[in-house]
């Protein structure tokens, strides 16, 4: 995956999307037929597609009018419909409607230690690398909040082309990881992107505890967990926030100040709800950052990753390596090994699985 970078000087959210569509056009163009194609893909017919999109706009709108401008001045400046940019940002709520994937995506480690010691983080972000052949780290200074009070002054975060976010750090000091999770309570009825909720929360939270409010302000259709991580000394320092439409759950560090998620539930009240169709993976992902959740702390990113893959190095759970005796919608990779640096306000990743990171060093952002 090639990483496109931009640091945007837009002061609104038309001023943003405009420059955003103008500047990665063709980029937002490919992403989006490729989304299309694989929703066509999935059995989606474009009509179910459509609706779906101008219902979660719709209540996107409601729930935050400004992201909801940045979409639409996006996508007029991009030269795709809005509704076909709106699927993108929804895309996983398009996909609720159908059976989840047998597979299942991205492994997440957080060390969240009393102050003044520093949190520490680091994911993967597994995908199909033939929907993503460039994502884009973006600098922005967010618009302030309907209740005028501005605690976050700039972010930087990665997101897919024409996405309004996913994984990301602000400047005051909150960082967010990303997850996908299916539930049974998911539904077709078209609530708040996930991704839209990830890119609120990182303009406009500064503790835990708003980023907890934010999210339970949103009326989703689709499930995900959103690792919340603060560089305060408030309490607590990092939190899962598992959505579904049910409830947004808080799960908290363990006693050793560890927070790890893969892709299905942990909270015990969701979890009767878990709809994973992913009997191996994600639990052996789990399994296997948690056997080496502890030798990961206190180490550079760069040895952080090594630790994260062990002695089985790009053979770890860890790592996606595509099939490539299957169809591109059913081939896995690992695109982006990424951790957070909640007190520099950066992002040191690699384009591609941790062992990778371990061997070629994190570039920064």
């Amino acid at each position: 995956m090639e990483i496109l970078t931009h640091a945007s000087t837009a002061t609104s959210p038309e001023e943003r999307g405009r420059e955003i569509g103008s500047a990665f056009g063709a980029e937002i163009r490919g992403t989006v037929r490729r989304y299309l194609d694989f929703f066509r893909s999935r059995g989606l017919a474009d009509d179910v597609v459509h609706a779906v999109a101008q219902r979660s706009l719709a209540a996107l709108g409601d729930w935050s009018p400004g992201l909801a401008e940045e979409l639409r001045a996006t996508a007029l400046a991009a030269g795709v419909e809005v509704w076909q940019l709106a699927a993108l940002n929804a895309r996983t709520e398009v996909l609720a409607i159908v059976d989840p994937d047998p597979e299942s995506e991205c492994s997440t480690w957080v060390f969240a230690p009393p102050p003044p010691a520093r949190p520490e983080t680091i994911q993967t972000w597994d995908w199909h690398d033939a929907l993503c052949p460039a994502g884009l780290m973006l600098a922005y200074v967010p618009d302030a909040p309907v209740s005028g009070r501005r605690a976050v002054h700039r972010v930087r975060l990665f997101t897919e082309l024409g996405v309004l976010g996913k994984i990301g750090v602000n400047d005051a000091g909150i960082g967010v990881h990303f997850n996908i999770l299916h539930h049974a309570s998911d539904h077709a009825d078209g609530g708040v992107p996930v991704h839209a909720i990830a890119r609120r929360i990182l303009d406009e939270a500064d503790s835990v505890e708003a980023a907890v409010e934010i999210a339970r302000s949103a009326r989703v259709s689709a499930s995900t967990v959103v690792t919340v991580v603060s560089a305060s000394e408030g309490s607590p320092r990092a939190a899962c926030l598992e959505i579904s439409p049910e409830r947004v759950a808080v799960v908290l560090p363990d006693a050793d100040h560890l927070l790890l998620h893969t892709n299905h539930f942990l909270d015990p009240v969701q979890t009767e709800g878990e709809a994973t169709r992913d009997a191996g993976t994600t639990y052996e992902r789990l399994a296997h950052v948690t056997a080496r959740a502890a030798a990961m702390t206190g180490l550079g990113v760069r040895e952080r990753a090594a630790e994260m893959c062990g002695p089985s190095g790009g053979s770890a759970p860890v790592c996606f390596t595509p099939d490539l005796s299957k169809p591109p919608h059913e081939q896995w990779t690992t695109l982006l090994t990424v951790s957070l640096d909640l007190v520099g306000i950066g992002l040191d990743y690699y384009p591609g699985s941790p062992d990778l990171l371990a061997e070629h060093g994190p570039r920064r952002f």
